[in-house]
């Protein structure tokens, strides 16, 4: 137990009713889950507002109220608390109750709307094989060391956050990486951290159901750099147009990173093949396992990054070469007939470019690409008729599907991609809803060494509909089909 005093240490007070000096359990944002002597922190949320639990959070046992908006009526031996803004309170609330936990490791975030998970989870890897204890914050999953956890969002929440930090600094972990999405920015969910540096990627058309325009998507990552302080680093892809805007407030270190332009850190790629590609870095040639452009910024990303933290640029190499890829990013398999199929998490209109622009530069000409693809339901409407035109321009046949539809119908959404295709493309597209016989069809279609992308989900192993999830991976899927298929 702590008192409350010290939890809100740095939190911004608007007004308090009652004592701050008494002692309390647990810190609470949904109040299902509040106890005896707990503190609820009433959030302003997309769908729910907290305020309108605060009743029931003092029933359930609350000793203590921190709320955007006092009650009109005030429960006496109940210590209210007044701030401008929940997210934020909360955030600086589970690092003080947590003991400010990233302060005693090395956190490094990563941001941006391609990469995030291969650079944070590839980090990972490297300081693992470098002999390091290591932390991960992914979209994936939560690491802490070699401990597994599970996750549902690419930026937790800051409870998550801090209590898997604390585990990390009772473990001796050094460095931690981690995915820093939009959301979790906009929402306060990373306030209260200590960076020691942060990583711009990339920025493409995504999330602009939730931040409405692409200004405001580029501004909420930007504010990870704008906090960072001047003893930390910031990295930032300058081939990339929004690159250098990461970088105009930071007090961090500028660095840059670059494959077309003159940068800090630059790499060249001298080979590229499905098995890997060949990259110039630093003057020193290295392989890669993971392949195509994209691949290479996050190689050199990842690089910099261990440069920036003090290891030996050589080994840096040597790790790097041995570095696998991340499930469902560009993951392929071969089949007896020679039929590589790739699956790889495209769920943005620059990301299914990149892949496959990637595929037609490795591929011969004789061969087809044949492609399945659906978008996301609930999610930006605005990117599915750009998905399906850029599928359909650079395959010889796509097959239109679903993927994830949630509480959307399927039919509406492979409709709504549809309308981006032009005329003279619309003869290579099918629509098959059912997800399993649209891969079913494309391993049909498939002659030998012909090549079959399953695009879109990616890691993401099921399928959700209306709230229901069921398993489903795209990658055993294509592999199962096609041994049965006997291709």
């Amino acid at each position: 137990m702590k008192t409350l005093k010290d939890i809100l240490y740095g939190v911004g007070l608007s007004a308090v009713s009652g004592s701050t000096s008494i002692m309390v359990n647990q810190i609470c944002f949904d109040s299902r889950k509040v106890g005896k002597d707990d503190v609820f922190v009433a959030i302003t949320g997309l769908i729910a507002d907290g305020h309108q639990f605060i009743e029931k959070a003092i029933a359930s046992g609350a000793k203590s109220i921190v709320c955007e908006e006092l009650p009109v009526k005030l429960d006496s031996g109940i210590t209210y608390v007044e701030v401008d803004n929940g997210n934020k309170a909360l955030a600086i609330m589970a690092s003080n109750y947590y003991d400010n936990p990233s302060k005693n490791l090395r956190l490094v975030g990563v941001t941006g709307t391609n990469g995030k998970t291969t650079v944070s989870s590839l980090l990972y890897q490297l300081f693992k094989k470098a002999g390091y204890k290591v932390g991960l914050i992914s979209t994936i999953k939560i690491m802490v060391d070699n401990k597994e956890y599970a996750t549902t969002h690419t930026t937790p929440d800051a409870l998550t956050i801090n209590k898997h930090l604390q585990l990390m600094n009772d473990e001796g972990v050094e460095y931690c990486f981690m995915e820093v999405s939009s959301h979790g920015i906009h929402q306060k969910r990373t306030e209260g951290l200590v960076f020691e540096g942060a990583i711009f990627t990339n920025l493409s058309h995504d999330h602009l159901d939730y931040h409405k325009t692409f200004a405001e998507y580029r501004d909420t990552k930007k504010k990870l750099f704008d906090q960072l302080s001047k003893k930390a680093f910031a990295l930032t892809n300058i081939d990339d147009k929004n690159g250098l805007v990461m970088l105009q407030n930071t007090n961090a270190r500028k660095y840059t990173y670059a494959l077309k332009s003159y940068a800090n850190y630059r790499a060249q790629i001298l080979e590229n093949q499905f098995n890997g590609q060949l990259l110039k870095v630093d003057d020193n040639e290295v392989w890669s396992k993971l392949i195509g452009d994209f691949n290479a910024y996050n190689m050199l990303a990842i690089y910099a990054t261990a440069d920036l933290l003090g290891l030996e640029k050589l080994e840096i190499l040597r790790l790097l070469s041995e570095l696998e890829n991340v499930d469902g990013r560009f993951q392929h398999y071969i089949s007896k007939k020679r039929i590589t199929a790739i699956v790889d998490y495209a769920h943005t209109p620059d990301a299914l470019k990149n892949v496959l622009d990637t595929i037609n530069t490795l591929r011969t000409g004789n061969e087809n690409v044949i492609t399945v693809v659906g978008c996301g339901g609930d999610r930006d409407k605005s990117k599915r008729p750009v998905m399906g035109h850029i599928a359909t321009a650079l395959s010889n046949k796509v097959i239109f599907t679903s993927d994830n539809p949630r509480s959307e119908s399927p039919t509406v959404i492979i409709e709504e991609m549809e309308a981006g295709v032009e005329p003279q493309n619309a003869n290579k597209t099918l629509s098959i809803v059912n997800r399993k016989q649209a891969i079913k069809t494309a391993c049909q279609l498939a002659v030998a060494h012909d090549i079959i992308l399953v695009a879109g989900k990616g890691h993401e192993t099921y399928q959700e509909t209306n709230g229901v999830r069921e398993d489903f991976d795209d990658y055993k899927i294509v592999k199962e089909l096609l041994v049965n298929l006997n291709k």
